[in-house]
């Protein structure tokens, strides 16, 4: 091939290429016709669904849990997610309210050794309906009110416990009075009886009779003919505590309890029971008649503050009554202890006295008095009313969250003022600010 002839060849070649790369080239589609502007959200909400398909909504509720040890604001307001399930033998109980005890602020400072370590949700006591039950479970069917009573873990919207922790509530009990009757009138019905043998013509000193314990034990000492009560409270709640059935009323906080009541029953007692501890217990003891009952069940002198007070521990372990065998003999006397959380394994035993205690509710025998009731947002203030002993009666707590109050007229006004004093510094400023600057003399 000739030098010349390339140049040629070479042009002929482009063009051969050209043609086919035109002849390959694919055909226009045609374009699709236009969519109005109004399908174009119902496009963008359907390739948004296609993106994010719909989630199921998580199951939430509200819990009382204890962070740590101390003051009132350990104690905080938490939302759980997931809902309990029942295992066997269990059933899921839907809370409407909830007990306060004094257990429950020894277990705030680290000193009720039945409540585990923190974090955990505390309350022994609530009532509610049971909304789910687990296999194996025959004598409770979804619907039921029923009382509650556990070790721990109350303090919540929803609960699931053993079957035979929940006892039926008779018609006609409201869910405060449920919540109420388990801890103090069980306490108060198995010191008297079971370990008392209260009888007619009795006579029983109940320390602070103001309180949940102490009311449910005198209206426990009057289901018995005649049975004389002494009762130690301020003198603010004396007139209380008298209409309850207390026959003495002494205010330990200006007199001595034992001088007063020496005064009254020079041979002693039949029965003192004792929450105080320390040198109150010895004190107890010397009240007793021959054949009298002591009956131990707490240590509320310990308690002095919100946060644990190593000077009061020290002086009621020190102060802490003992005592041998032969001096119990030749006294003639008996000292008994009792601690509920320490009966959680003894259910058959407690179903008895909650048998008991709601016949004697039924015949209008019994009846809680409620002090006050604080939603879950204010649990400080319920503890705080209890630990300072403001309380008459059981302080309980609603799991439901607390309603706004309408704002009065007369606070929307003060309001409004306040408003319009913040607003008039703020137009004098517009007002500096927009006034035209005066032209200079040249």
């Amino acid at each position: 091939m000739s030098g010349e002839d390339a140049p040629a060849q070479q042009q002929k070649a482009e063009d051969q290429k050209q043609e086919t790369k035109t002849s390959e080239e694919p055909k226009a589609e045609s374009k699709p016709e236009s969519k109005s502007p109004a399908d174009a959200p119902a496009a963008s909400a359907a390739a948004a669904a296609a993106e994010n398909p719909p989630q199921e909504e998580v199951f939430t509720y509200r819990s009382l849990v204890l962070s740590g040890h101390g003051g009132y604001d350990k104690v905080k307001l938490q939302v759980k997610k997931g809902k309990p399930t029942p295992k066997n033998g269990e059933v899921l109980v839907r809370v409407m309210a909830c007990g306060l005890n004094f257990a429950d602020l020894l277990g705030r400072q680290g000193l009720y050794d039945r409540l585990p370590s923190p974090p955990v949700t505390p309350g022994m006591e609530c009532a509610g309906v049971i909304e789910a039950v687990g296999e194996e479970v025959t004598d409770r069917k979804v619907g039921d009110r029923v009382m509650v009573l556990n070790r721990f873990g109350m303090w919540q919207e929803v609960v699931v416990v053993l079957a035979n922790h929940t006892f039926l509530m008779p018609e006609g009990m409201s869910f405060q009075d449920g919540a109420a009757l388990p801890v103090n009138y069980i306490t108060a019905y198995m010191m008297l009886f079971d370990f008392g043998n209260l009888r007619p013509n009795q006579s029983v000193l109940v320390h602070m009779a103001a309180g949940g314990v102490g009311i449910a034990a005198t209206q426990l000492c009057h289901a018995v003919q005649d049975v004389t009560v002494f009762g130690t409270a301020s003198a603010s709640k004396h007139e209380a505590i008298s209409e309850g059935g207390v026959t003495h009323p002494i205010d330990y906080r200006t007199r001595d309890y034992v001088d007063e009541i020496r005064k009254i029953s020079p041979k002693g007692l039949d029965i003192v029971l004792d929450p105080l501890g320390g040198s109150d217990t010895q004190k107890g003891f010397n009240l007793l008649k021959p054949m009298g009952k002591l009956i131990t069940y707490g240590a509320a002198n310990i308690l002095t503050g919100q946060r644990k007070n190593i000077l009061a521990l020290a002086k009621t372990w020190y102060n802490q009554f003992s005592i041998n065998a032969l001096s119990l003999m030749h006294a003639n006397k008996s000292v008994c202890g009792f601690h509920l959380g320490y009966l959680d394994g003894e259910f058959e035993l407690v179903s008895q006295v909650v048998a008991k205690l709601l016949e004697l509710y039924g015949q209008g025998k019994i009846k809680p008095k409620v002090d006050s009731t604080w939603h879950f947002e204010q649990v400080g203030d319920a503890m705080r009313r209890m630990q300072e002993r403001n309380n008459i009666g059981k302080v309980i707590l609603l799991p439901e969250p607390k309603k706004e109050e309408p704002k009065k007229e007369e606070d929307k006004k003060e309001e409004d003022k306040k408003e319009e004093k913040k607003e008039e510094p703020e137009k004098e400023e517009t007002k500096k600010e927009e006034k035209p600057e005066e032209p200079k003399e040249e």
